[in-house]
């Protein structure tokens, strides 16, 4: 690495310290949430069963200050034109438009459904702080039907972007759902704001529609001083066309949430699993999927099919932009298994089952 180029990702990692350090300090032990403990909340804060936990913020700063990060482009062309969805999609079938990253519409039953809407610029806390949007959203935010309900995994800027929600909010008046804490970082920013705060194995009707907020192997925190304080999740929609499982981010692990949720779901029709945002994996193990963890969750689950997603569009770690998919291929080849069976998609990308 040239001095240049250290001097400019120390600049960073002291940004990243600094604003985790400065960003939503709690004024008591937990900020967004009290209630009784589980087998994933201790009465302060949450947990992974498994054990597994995320990096600290030395670590952090070791990783922008002396990892080698792969060049991005400025703008990542997407393959697919802008979508213009439909006002509904009835019968049988359903219609998944990735919108960027981990943002998806989901159209199933007469119900338009949002996961982890980010329409943002820019993934983190300020306009100076986090990765650019390298390529705009799949669909125009104007170009949306009238959305019905939203999901939310869990409270990290490139899933929870809170000026996108106040917008849906204002407009769309949606069923919001989001894991327990959560809604309280929403109703802060959004007073007028409306959600319902699910546990791990709730189920919330979207009218006809039915989520399930199943566990996943990660972590939250906006700021350094509230790890843990909210719960993180996925969710499995019951639809007319199926079951859909929709991961907003997870590590691996041992494979329990994988195989937990395949056998309390059996027959899952798609699932969405993470491929981006997986390097170094001393740093991203635990929290993210790289491809081959990918490829052994969809195994673990029992899914008929997967799409990929979580990759190109906001530069989080250290891998070419253009990896995930092509990673994704060859592990799909060594385990045997039909490349059309799990694609990954971009921006605009639409799967119709």
């Amino acid at each position: 690495m040239t001095r240049r180029r250290f001097l400019k990702r120390s600049l960073a990692a002291g940004m990243v310290v600094a604003a985790g350090a400065a960003t939503l300090m709690p004024r008591k032990a937990n900020a967004y949430y009290s209630g009784p403990p589980s087998d994933h909340f201790d009465g302060t804060r949450f947990y992974n069963p498994g054990g597994r936990s995320p990096k600290g913020l030395a670590d952090v700063a070791r990783l922008y200050a002396l990892e080698d990060w792969s060049p991005w482009p400025v703008v990542v062309a997407s393959p697919n034109p802008p979508d213009r969805p439909p006002a509904q999609v009835t019968g049988g079938s359903a219609r998944l438009v990735l919108v960027g990253h981990a943002s998806w519409l989901v159209q199933a039953g007469g119900r338009n459904i949002l996961i982890d809407p980010v329409w943002a610029e820019q993934a983190g806390p300020t306009r100076f702080i986090g990765p650019r949007r390298a390529n705009p959203p799949g669909i125009a935010f104007d170009d949306l039907p009238q959305i019905h309900a939203v999901l939310v995994t869990h409270n990290h800027y490139d899933h929870m972007d809170l000026d996108t929600i106040a917008r849906l909010w204002r407009r769309h008046r949606p069923v919001i759902v989001t894991p327990l804490g959560n809604d309280t970082i929403m109703r802060e920013a959004i007073p007028d704001l409306a959600t319902r705060a699910v546990d791990w194995g709730d189920a919330t009707d979207l009218g006809g529609i039915v989520a399930h907020c199943v566990p996943t192997q990660h972590w939250s925190a906006r700021g350094a001083r509230d790890r843990h304080h909210a719960l993180w999740a996925s969710f499995v929609l019951e639809t007319p066309a199926g079951r859909i499982y929709a991961v907003g981010d997870s590590g691996l692990g041992d494979g329990r949430t994988f195989r937990h949720v395949g056998g309390r779901f059996p027959g899952l029709r798609m699932a969405l699993l993470p491929i981006g945002a997986y390097e170094p994996r001393w740093f991203m193990e635990s929290q993210h999927l790289n491809p081959a963890d990918a490829v052994q969750a969809f195994r673990l689950c029992g899914a008929a099919d997967a799409l990929g997603h979580h990759w190109g569009t906001f530069q989080l770690t250290t891998e070419p932009h253009d990896q995930p998919p092509a990673h994704l291929q060859r592990e799909l080849m060594l385990a045997g298994i039909a490349p059309e069976r799990f694609q990954a998609l971009s921006a605009g990308g639409v799967t119709v089952i």
